[in-house]
């Protein structure tokens, strides 16, 4: 942003949508809280979900899979490990995962911090909807 311009919160325009991740509450989900930054609530897109999720130390919600979206992680902090079928991965930041229609997977933490990722849903999904019920 330049020098003096008015801070913006939330934004939307011709073909475009603008948020900040800190004016933005959360949905606290079971072991981890997710934001929505854009979504198809956020104009015109309409094919996919991005959204902070941060997990706390300790946390591990388990697994869940998705019957129809596709979902891809970025780690921005912290350190963790996904499992993803029957298959374990660290997660450290700069790592991104991919995970397909259908496959069971889950994110824990590992370590004193929080763990941080970007998720990207496609087609969007509603938060925590996947979630197994216990």
């Amino acid at each position: 942003m330049e020098s003096g311009a008015k801070s913006i919160r939330s934004e939307r325009e011709q073909g475009m949508h603008y948020v900040k991740e800190q004016d933005v509450s959360g949905l606290q989900l079971p072991g981890r809280l997710w934001k929505k930054l854009i979504g198809p609530e956020d104009g015109n897109c309409m094919n996919m979900i991005l959204g902070v999720v941060s997990f706390p130390p300790g946390s591990d919600p388990g697994t869940h899979k998705h019957a129809a979206e596709e979902e891809i992680i970025y780690v921005v902090s912290g350190r963790g490990e996904t499992r993803v079928g029957d298959k374990v991965y660290p997660l450290e930041p700069g790592v991104a995962v991919f995970t397909e229609p259908g496959v069971e997977h889950g994110v824990r933490t590992i370590g004193e911090e929080p763990l941080v990722l970007v998720s990207v849903f496609s087609p969007p999904v509603r938060p925590g909807s996947y979630d197994k019920k216990k």
